[in-house]
């Protein structure tokens, strides 16, 4: 969608652009490094940028440009929208753009990954709080890193939205529901991976099996 959007950009005014440190819109101060929910003009989830500038374009406090980074949703990025892909997880970009001071929506937040997760767990997180692990150069349609960690059977990457657990023997993570478990092992203190169960349980008849053969052995050559 980013490219093919409506231009949000505003009108060019004739005077002097003056460069702004802040802009109130609907009663709130927005700054420099602020990240903002834009109107998509559009039947389409809102954008989300950072800005980087404000520039008012004449005397009217309301007629202020914004010159943004955006954000990309999955699904608006080369390759789509994947399983491993969180609800709330957005893309760093390296698009730059400008939108009208009016289009602003409200302020969001856009977390590292880590922090992402401790808000879930707490139960903090709203609808305008985002998380990023990628970076994506649109102009080229490339990621940054363009690989990541997989775990579990289902060899996908980490989605916050799908929580994991650790065998305590091996230290791999699975998705409850792919080892068909219920989801109370999240909450339990020890677990051990179905695999791991196995390979123990076979261990104590290997090495009952092992000492008859070194009694038998040591019977022999006496």
């Amino acid at each position: 969608m980013k490219g093919k959007r409506k231009d949000l950009s505003a009108a060019v005014h004739d005077g002097k652009r003056k460069e702004l440190p802040s802009a109130v819109h609907d009663g709130v101060e927005y700054r420099t490094g602020d990240t903002v929910l834009i109107n998509p003009d559009a039947q389409a989830p809102a954008y989300i940028a950072k800005i980087n500038k404000f520039v008012a374009l004449s005397s009217d406090p309301k007629d202020v440009e914004l010159e943004v980074t955006w954000f990309y949703r999955p699904e608006e990025a080369i390759g789509g929208r994947k399983a491993f892909h969180g609800e709330a997880e957005v893309f760093a970009s390296d698009h730059q753009d400008k939108a009208p001071l009016a289009a602003i929506l409200g302020r969001c937040t856009v977390h590292d990954i880590e922090k992402y997760e401790a808000s879930t767990m707490l139960r903090e997180r709203t609808e305008a709080d985002f998380y990023c692990r990628f970076k994506y150069f649109a102009s080229k349609k490339q990621f940054d890193p363009d690989r990541v960690p997989v775990y579990c059977l289902c060899e996908l990457p980490y989605n916050p939205d799908r929580p994991m657990v650790m065998c305590d023997s091996c230290e791999e993570w699975y998705h409850p529901q792919c080892l068909r478990l219920a989801q109370n092992v999240l909450r339990e203190d020890h677990f051990t991976c179905p695999t791991c169960n196995e390979r123990q349980a076979k261990k104590p008849r290997a090495a009952a099996s092992g000492g008859v053969t070194a009694a038998a052995a040591a019977t022999t050559v006496a």
